[in-house]
This record gives structure tokens, sequence and C-alpha cells, in this order.
């Protein structure tokens, strides 16, 4: 099984920046594909972001593209998401996911814990 520890996230003015960070450990990931999902009141769960591990492919959903940037660091099993221009909807509980990247869906993957993120205006 893969775990996932997520840390940063916290509370930020609107315009500001932000760095999430996910720390996977219990395999290696060259075949995983990693995102960020997040889940405000009132609204889906949604996929911000996506990158596979081997290829370094990354996919965003429009609300954040520009603004934020998924990266991953293979050495340290790490994959961050740097979130830029921040604004009031983009405050969520955001989660770390990880997937099989062939023929998976991210509901069958690892999540970590949550965190929290509020982007005051």
């Amino acid at each position: 099984q893969v775990q996932l520890i997520q840390s940063g996230g916290g509370l930020v003015q609107a315009g500001g920046s932000l760095r999430l960070s996910c720390e996977a450990s219990g395999s290696t990931f060259s075949g995983y594909a990693m995102g960020w999902f997040r889940q405000a009141p009132g609204k889906e769960r949604e996929l911000v972001a996506s990158i596979t591990w081997r290829s370094g492919n990354t996919i965003y959903d429009q609300s954040v593209k520009g603004r934020f940037t998924i990266s991953k660091d293979n050495a340290k099993s790490t994959v961050n998401l740097q979130m830029n221009r921040l604004k009031p909807d983009d405050t969520a509980v955001y989660y770390c996911v990880a997937r099989s990247a062939v023929n998976s869906r991210w509901e069958a993957g690892s999540w970590g814990q949550g965190t929290q993120v509020t982007v005051s205006s």
C-alpha cells in the first residue's frame, strides 16, 4: 500500500501563495499517477491537478490553470502543489491521491488525510 502524508495549508490572504506537499511511502512510484483533489462546502470533490511519475505529464483544472503548479521530486517521493494568486474560491480541503497510472480510478487509490486551505478576501 501507499501511505500519503500531507503538509502545508493554512490561512492566506487573497492574492497570496501557499505550497502543499505530499510525501508518499511504502512503494516506488514509477507506475503511479498523483493528484490533488479539493472539496469545498456545497461543492462536489474535484480534481485540481495531476501528474505521472514516469513522464511528468500534468493536467490542470481550468479553474486553477496558470495559477497552480504540480510538481514531483522522485528522489524524495514527494509531490507538491504550488498555489499562487489564490482566490477565496480556492478555499477547500485539499487531498493528495495516489493511484496506478494504468487503468485505475482515483477512487480506488490511496488518499491523504486532507489539508485545509482558507483564502480570505
